[in-house]
């Protein structure tokens, strides 16, 4: 058996293992996350217990870690998905303690998350500073640039991920969709390094092609939990994690700028607050109902389970393009 498949199944039954236990635990300790009554149908999600990002970061890391002990990007890589992971953590606890919103401030969340992402920044600078471009081919060697725009996919990526966490299963179905991209597009640039004569980079994709398959078990078990109507949510423990991940893998690899790509409606997510904030700041008009862009559609009437697929399905077409077209 193939050892990504392996690793999937490792990641899926340990993180289904992880909810088991989470999930009754959680609701002992009254770990709800505080609802914020701006969209109506959200009422009945409180006392849902938060904190749930613990359950697919434990499963990755369990299935991943045997087998990337000789692999110290793949070993970064999970210690970043960690930090971050224990900043939502933090922030997490901080609400469920005080019964609201009013986690960490603001300035504490950016200056921690700050922190991780130029810690890691200098070392993906050490891993080459040359990128593949989509569409145009070849590529491009950001030099000195490096640093800057390596926190940058950071910031960028833990944001966009914690901002499209809003319904049920929307943050987990996305990061999937994004997931399963990026593996086929390691694959690819795997079967290209062996065929130029680089096992190096061949054997630092091939342990990236491992955790991107261990994220997928990971958070195809969580939607079990997570899905509507979600027993869990995974909150800033589990968005934050999973931006932190994602960005490192971009990062690790030449495939950086790929993520906003197979990450569209992450910078969906972005885009929509800052227009909104902008707009409003501006003109004191709002350009959506309501941002992120997931709760403008919910305020339009359409279903959680409807965007949670518009989510996907976009991000699979935008995917495939991309894959089809660029490579």
């Amino acid at each position: 058996m193939r050892q990504d498949l392996i690793i999937l199944l490792a990641s899926f039954l340990l993180s289904l293992i992880a909810g088991g236990i989470l999930i009754p635990f959680l609701r002992r300790r009254k770990a709800g996350q505080p609802i914020l009554h701006y969209v109506a149908e959200h009422s009945s999600k409180a006392g849902t217990p938060t904190m749930g990002g613990w359950i697919f970061i434990l499963g990755i890391t369990l299935a991943v870690l045997p087998f990337a002990l000789g692999s110290h990007p793949v070993l970064l890589a999970l210690a970043i998905m960690l930090s971050y992971g224990v900043v939502g953590f933090l922030d997490d606890f901080l609400k469920v303690r005080r019964g609201n919103n009013k986690g960490l401030s603001a300035w504490q969340k950016a200056g921690f998350q700050l922190i991780i992402a130029c810690i890691a920044a200098f070392y993906a600078r050490e891993l080459g500073t040359r990128l593949v471009l989509p569409f145009a081919g070849g590529s491009l060697d950001l030099g000195g640039w490096y640093l800057p725009f390596a926190v940058f996919v950071f910031l960028a990526a833990t944001n966009g991920v914690n901002l499209t966490d809003g319904l049920d299963g929307l943050a987990a179905r996305t990061v999937l969709g994004y997931l399963l991209a990026f593996f086929v597009l390691l694959a690819l640039g795997i079967r290209s390094a062996e065929e130029l004569g680089d096992p190096g980079s061949a054997g630092i994709l091939h342990g990236f092609a491992l955790l991107s398959a261990a994220a997928m078990g990971g958070l195809l078990a969580f939607l079990l939990f997570n899905a509507f109507p979600a027993r869990v949510f995974m909150g800033d423990t589990g968005s934050l994690a999973l931006g932190g991940l994602i960005a490192a893998m971009a990062l690790f690899t030449p495939y950086a700028l790929f993520l906003p790509l197979f990450g569209v409606m992450f910078v969906v997510s972005c885009l929509s607050v800052i227009l909104q904030v902008a707009s409003f700041k501006l003109t004191r008009k709002r350009i959506f109902l309501m941002a992120p862009f997931h709760h403008h559609l919910q305020m339009k009437g359409m279903h959680e389970n409807r965007i949670t697929a518009l989510y996907f399905a976009v991000t699979a077409a935008v995917s495939a393009f991309t894959l089809i077209f660029c490579l």
